[in-house]
């Protein structure tokens, strides 16, 4: 981390959250942050559901909501990103304060749900990105809809053309009742609709389901099995979790999604039971609670062909995405991985 991250870092730190999250993006605006560039090598350059990554680290979805700043974002040492939550319509989300820094815990709780400026103005600051890694889009619903999964496939069609890939989100706990729709009918019919709306797409993109932590069994493979069917491209594991043991912050009882270190080890156990379920038929994105290259390597061998940061740059900085995959070249060269697609799914017995 260079010294100029390091100071601004620190103050952020010192700063209410939402704050803090404003001025990083006005910072990556103004071209005040510095950038890894793109990171790559034979060992890191992989593809995910036909999608040419240079290496498997991506940007998880809320950091940058409205794709204010997909330019500077694009040149941060990530491989892909994940932009949104987009709605339909615009909506304000809840009441502030919605967003909670646990720093003892290296974690964050948040319950924005899913302010954003709507789907058209972030279609359209989308299509005038610059070419390069693949960018993607989180679809989500507006808390007022009368017919949420109709939303998703709304969103679709009005970003299609504008993204590489698009997540269908039914796992934020931060809308009221959004996570019902990860039950086997109310899903399969959901899938159903925004893959029909994907084929309408000049140019269809992959289509993701992204879950929650806190399923059950039983729950998991009735989402595997219904995913399989569908025939989507793949499955992001996981969204933040409601559970909260073993916190130790001053915020640790806020309502809102829970996210950072402490959510590594459940997410992981979910993927890799997901990675179980789907035999290697779909690819899998792990996400949670990963502050270091050891542990996107870990994500990696418990079934993640690619993984997603967010609250670990809150504490490590932007700079983090390019460490990481630095540091995964290096260990994939340690263990004797030509490629990190060699690696994916070499632990999950570790993990289930």
């Amino acid at each position: 981390m260079k010294l100029i991250e390091r100071a601004g870092l620190s103050v952020l730190l010192h700063l209410e959250p939402e704050l803090s999250h404003g001025l990083s993006i006005r910072a990556l605006r103004t071209g005040l942050v510095p950038l890894a560039g793109v990171v790559s090598t034979p060992r890191l350059a992989t593809t995910v559901a036909g999608l040419a990554l240079p290496n498997p680290v991506g940007l998880a979805a809320g950091f940058d909501k409205n794709a204010e700043v997909v330019a500077p974002l694009m040149r941060a040492g990530f491989g892909f990103l994940e932009l949104g939550a987009a709605t339909p319509r615009a909506q304000p989300g809840n009441p502030r304060p919605r967003l909670f820094r646990l720093t003892k815990d290296r974690a964050a709780i948040n319950r924005f749900g899913f302010n954003n400026d709507g789907a058209e103005p972030i279609a359209a600051r989308l299509a005038r990105r610059p070419a390069g890694i693949p960018v993607g889009l989180n679809l989500g619903a507006n808390k007022d809809s009368a017919n949420r999964a109709a939303d998703f496939a709304e969103v679709l069609r009005l970003t299609g053309p504008s993204i590489d890939f698009a997540t269908v989100n039914v796992s934020s706990p931060n809308t009221e009742r959004l996570r019902d729709l990860q039950g086997r009918a109310a899903l399969a019919a959901l899938l159903d609709l925004v893959l029909a709306e994907r084929a309408r797409l000049a140019r269809p993109v992959p289509v993701f389901l992204k879950i929650a932590p806190d399923l059950t069994p039983s729950e998991l493979e009735d989402i595997a099995e219904v995913a399989l069917a569908a025939k989507i491209d793949g499955i992001i594991a996981t969204n933040t979790t409601v559970a909260r043991d073993g916190l130790k912050s001053a915020d640790r009882g806020e309502a809102g999604g829970l996210s950072g270190a402490p959510l590594f080890e459940k997410s992981t156990r979910v993927l890799a039971a997901l990675a179980r379920l789907t035999e290697g038929r779909m690819p899998l994105i792990g996400v949670g609670g990963i502050g270091s290259p050891e542990q996107a390597y870990q994500k990696i061998r418990a079934g993640a062909s690619a993984v997603q940061l967010y609250t670990g740059l809150v504490f490590g900085g932007l700079s983090l995405a390019a460490d990481i995959a630095r540091g995964l070249d290096s260990i994939l060269a340690r263990d004797g991985f030509a490629n990190v697609a060699d690696a994916v799914g070499t632990g999950i017995a570790d993990w289930v």
